[in-house]
């Protein structure tokens, strides 16, 4: 079916309207399907001639901790809203379809946005940054750990070599022995074998050890430096803020750092071995094999060292050959992992979200979404198994032909009684030991693309890291600054407040709260008064003037969606200090003072309180929070929209009570709830962006300038 394309014609932010007919899309965009990447479908009224495409206000968000060493925040989080706008109409004209199923905060991406592609190619640049990382667990803290690990690591491994080279003179001896029919040198040959095995296995036992408990050690440091990097400084926020998270960090964290670290470790064992190897068996093709004479018509050729030659020649020209063939492998295992984190993305969000998806029957169109994802990722494999394919020829081939080879190079001089029995199954046994120390980069090449792909993503998350560092560092130089208030009261100094591009969304603000002032922020949709509560927290770099907020004081950040971490009803309550020791009738009166009493004999329960409770009661456990917490400073952003007016103006007059000498700051809140406050600031338009205003609702607010 063929859908119409029409001019984009979209309202402005404001109150939810039915999707227009025809649909709201650029002009000359023809849509031959519905887009693949659409969600759910929301029952909306049949299409009207004229009226404009609808979505939902901007959506509110919540702060968790100031940015500012002198302030210690105590709650909140916040969570993306849907964003209806440039919907599209269904063919059967009663429902109306978002392109996007979930649209973070502004300024954010969405979250169903692709990763990037990664090149075909190797980077030297991803190495070099990765080990810069990754080498810290050598130089820092635990640098005496990491070097002990590694020197017993590569002790066993030296030792284990030796063990080979005694193999492979044991071989010698022992098929000598066998062609001379000498029983009694045989007999001793096997103790001495049976002695070697036991060796062996002991050290084997110790690589194992050794290089295991170096995987899990080093990877525990790698995770642990990513999450202080990731957490810290409140840059898994700033990131999504600025639109430069990668895809997926969560699995660059959990999954990424094994798949990258794990194989490094194993790599250097074969390495290792490789080079010490290689040196001690080059010596064993070179004493035994001799040089070989070739009569060629009347002349001599003498070629010294000649398995030595063939040895190297065949290994480098193998491993040549391999870098060739195999050099789109990394890319398409990179392009296959990100399809793979993505999968595993759309599917833990469709759990998460479980209810709103069945509730408006959305099953069917997220099998399609999720059908599309998948055949991405399908194709993708495809490419690593064509690469893979490539690479068998190779290695099968190298396989079969290399046993062969050093047997067919010493048969003339066996066969001319030059070599015994036992030096050629010598030389067999060393030009393979010699072979499989050339070929390392042969026999590891697919997981060096594995590990390549998962370095590559690792280091895409850290040099993002350390961008919205810089980032926030450039928004913040000269411009908007947090500084403490030693009066207890928050002023807004001459604020002006930008988006990331330089558009003013709230012109030069003048305001002082004094502690204990209860005021309400208010103002059309669109105005800013949630950009205003993240400049408060610290999470708004953009923009001029300053930011004073009460020294030492605990501050609350409430927003519509709090935060509450798996675990006990305790822990919710406490969060983010779940270490404080509070009396459980403290607990069980702010409950019940919230309205929430009957889950006072449930404090201990271990459950997923975000998705056991509905939204009106998580919105009560927040309040209960504060109730519990009593902090300095509490700020509100539509921390009880989801309430009906009886329950939220009841809940809001406890929680004023309660906090009386604390300062508060509500926005969002219902206008009936203004009797409740000293003061509203409003926010209005204006010709660069929105005005604050300043207006009295109790005489308390007189004194106030």
């Amino acid at each position: 079916m063929s859908w119409p394309t029409t001019s984009s014609r979209c309202r402005p932010p404001g109150p939810v309207r039915s999707c227009s007919s025809p649909p709201c899309r650029p002009a000359s965009t023809p849509i031959s399907s519905p887009p693949a990447t659409a969600r759910g479908w929301a029952s909306l009224p049949p299409p009207s001639p004229s009226p404009p495409c609808w979505r939902s206000s901007p959506p509110s968000s919540g702060c968790a901790f100031s940015a500012s060493a002198e302030l210690r925040f105590i709650a909140g989080s916040s969570l993306p809203k849907r964003n209806w706008g440039n919907c599209v109409r269904s063919p059967n004209g009663g429902l109306c379809r978002s392109r996007s199923r979930v649209q973070p905060l502004a300024g954010a991406p969405a979250l169903t946005s692709p990763p990037a592609s990664a090149a075909d190619g190797l980077d030297r640049k991803v190495f070099g940054d990765f080990f810069a990382l990754a080498a810290g667990w050598w130089t820092g803290a635990t640098a005496r750990r990491a070097w002990f690990l590694t020197a017993a690591l590569a002790a066993c491994l030296i030792v284990n070599v030796g063990i080979n080279f005694a193999v492979n003179t044991w071989n010698r001896r022992f098929f000598d022995a066998l062609e001379n029919t000498d029983t009694h040198t045989v007999f001793w040959a096997v103790v001495v074998f049976l002695g070697l095995v036991v060796c062996a296995a002991g050290v084997g036992v110790g690589i194992v050890l050794s290089r295991e408990t170096l995987q899990v050690r080093w990877r525990e440091w790698l995770i642990g430096s990513l999450l202080d990097r990731w957490i810290g400084g409140q840059r898994y926020y700033r990131m999504g803020l600025a639109r430069t998270e990668p895809a997926n960090p969560e699995y660059r964290i959990a999954d990424d750092t094994r798949l990258a670290t794990e194989p490094i470790v194993d790599f250097a064992i074969g390495l290792l071995s490789s080079i010490v190897s290689a040196l001690t068996f080059v010596g064993v093709l070179w004493v035994v094999g001799g040089a070989l004479t070739v009569q060629i018509g009347g002349a001599t050729l003498w070629i010294p060292g000649y398995m030595v030659l063939a040895a190297l020649f065949y290994g480098i020209a193998m491993s040549a050959l391999m870098l060739w063939v195999g050099r789109r492998l990394p890319g398409a295992v990179a392009r296959r992992n990100e399809a793979e984190a993505k999968l595993r993305f759309e599917l833990t969000r469709l759990r998460e979200n479980a209810e709103s998806v069945a509730l408006i029957r959305g099953e069917a169109d997220e099998r399609r979404a999720l059908g599309t994802t998948y055949r991405d990722l399908v194709q993708r494999w495809l490419g690593v198994v064509r690469r893979h394919g490539h690479i068998t020829w190779l290695t099968n081939g190298s396989g079969v032909f290399v046993p062969v080879l050093p047997l067919l190079l010493a048969a003339p001089k066996y066969l001319s009684g030059e070599f015994t029995l036992g030096q050629v199954t010598q030389l067999a046994g060393a030009f393979l030991q010699v072979q499989v120390a050339i070929a390392w980069l042969v026999d590891n090449f697919r997981a060096l693309a594995q590990c390549y792909a998962s370095m590559q993503r690792v280091t895409e998350l850290t040099n993002a890291i350390d961008d919205i560092d810089g980032d926030f560092e450039r928004g913040q130089t000269g411009g908007l600054v947090l500084v403490p208030s030693e009066t207890g009261a928050v002023r807004l100094d001459d604020l002006t407040i930008s988006d990331r591009s330089g558009r003013v969304l709230i012109d030069r603000a003048h305001a002082r709260i004094e502690a204990g002032e209860k005021v309400m922020v208010s103002g059309e949709s669109g105005t800013g008064k949630s950009t205003l509560v993240r400049a408060l927290a610290g999470l708004w770099p953009w923009g001029s003037g300053a930011i004073a907020l009460p020294a030492g004081g605990t501050i609350a950040f409430v927003p519509e969606r709090a935060y509450l971490p798996a675990g006990t009803l305790r822990g919710a309550l406490l969060y983010p200090a779940q270490t404080l020791a509070v009396d459980d009738a403290i607990l069980s009166e702010a409950l019940t003072e919230a309205g929430l009493g009957y889950l006072s004999q449930r404090l201990d329960e271990i459950d997923r309180w975000d998705q056991t409770l509905s939204n009106g009661e998580r919105q009560r456990l927040a309040i209960a929070r504060l109730l519990v917490q009593r902090p300095d400073l509490v700020i509100l952003d539509g921390a009880t929209s989801a309430l009906d007016e009886g329950g939220e103006a009841r809940l809001m007059a406890t929680l004023v009570a309660a906090l009386e000498g604390s300062t508060l700051i509500s926005v969002g809140l219902r206008p009936g709830l203004e009797a409740l406050h000293d003061r509203k600031l409003l926010l209005s338009r204006g010709e660069r962006g929105a005005r604050l205003a300043s207006v009295a609702l109790r005489p308390m607010a007189a004194a106030v300038t």
